[in-house]
C-alpha cells in the first residue's frame, strides 16, 4: 500500500513525459491523445472503463458492461472515438438503464479487474516490471501531507507527485481513493494515461503491445492515434446528446 512516505523528492525520472507532451502541444490543437499520453510510441490504444450492472444488494455484487453492449442495446455505433453520453438514448438514461447498466464508467481511475487485465498484458512488454513509475495529480486534498516532502513533476498542463513500485501495484489507490494518472516502466517501453476527466485510459506502446491489448478478452480497447481527439464531442458518428450545444 502506498503511504505519504512513498512519494519521491527526485522527479527527474518523469521529465521525459513533460518534454514529450509539450513538444507535441506546440504543433497541435488542444484535446488530442498525444496531449494525454506521451506521443513517443508506434501505436496507441484506448481502454474503455466498463459500466456495471448490479446483481445484488451489496457493492461487490455487480458485473461489468461494455460500451459495445450499451451501444448495441441503444442502436448506436461502437467505434474508437465513441463517447459515453452519445451512446445513451435520452438525458434521463444517464442515471442508468434498468436491466442494462446501473453504474456509469468511472471517470479518472483505472482500477479493479480492468487494471489487473492490463497489468497482465503489459508485463510481457517490459524488461523492468519490478521498477515502474506512478504519477498522481496533485490537486486532491488527500495529498496535503505529501506536499512538504515530495517533489512535483510537471506533465503537460498538470503537476503530479511521483512514486515508484513494481508493475503489480498499478491497480493500487492511494488511501483507497486516488489512482495513478500516469504510469510507465523504467525502460519506457509503454506508458498508461488516465486523465482525471475521462472515462477511458490511453496506452502508448509498440504495435505488438497495442495489438495484445486490443485482443485481450478482459479489456474493451480499440486502437487510436496520437492525433485523435479525446474531447467530449469527438464522437461524430452517434447522435449528439440533446442538452449538449
Amino acid at each position: 500500500m502506498w503511504t505519504a512516505d512513498s512519494f519521491q523528492r527526485d522527479v527527474s525520472a518523469g521529465t521525459w513525459v513533460d518534454e514529450s507532451l509539450k513538444r507535441f502541444a506546440i504543433d497541435h490543437r488542444a484535446g488530442l491523445v498525444g496531449q494525454v499520453v506521451p506521443p513517443e510510441f508506434d501505436a496507441y490504444a484506448r481502454i474503455f472503463h466498463p459500466a456495471h450492472r448490479r446483481t445484488g444488494p451489496s457493492a461487490g455484487q455487480r458485473e461489468p458492461i461494455t460500451w459495445h453492449a450499451v451501444a448495441a442495446a441503444n442502436e448506436r455505433t461502437a467505434h474508437p472515438l465513441m463517447e459515453w453520453e452519445f451512446l445513451l438514448p435520452t438525458p434521463a438514461a444517464r442515471k442508468g438503464q434498468p436491466g442494462l447498466w446501473d453504474e456509469a464508467p468511472s471517470t479518472g481511475e483505472l482500477t479493479g479487474p480492468t487494471a489487473e487485465a492490463l497489468i497482465g498484458v503489459l508485463a510481457n512488454f517490459t524488461t523492468t516490471p519490478d521498477q515502474c513509475w506512478y504519477a498522481i495529480w496533485e490537486g486532491s486534498t488527500l495529498l496535503d501531507d505529501v506536499r512538504e516532502n515530495a517533489g512535483l513533476l510537471q506533465a503537460g498542463n498538470m503537476a503530479m507527485f511521483l512514486l515508484t513500485d513494481s508493475i503489480t501495484a498499478a491497480g493500487t489507490q492511494f488511501r483507497n481513493l486516488l489512482s495513478p494518472n500516469l504510469w510507465w516502466p523504467d525502460d519506457r517501453a509503454w506508458c498508461v494515461a488516465t486523465d482525471i476527466d475521462l472515462m477511458a485510459s490511453y496506452v502508448g506502446a509498440s504495435t505488438e503491445c497495442v495489438h495484445a491489448i486490443t485482443n485481450c478478452s478482459d479489456l474493451e480497447a480499440l486502437e487510436v492515434s496520437a492525433t485523435m481527439s479525446v474531447q467530449w464531442d469527438s464522437d461524430t458518428i452517434n447522435p449528439r446528446p440533446d442538452n449538449r450545444s
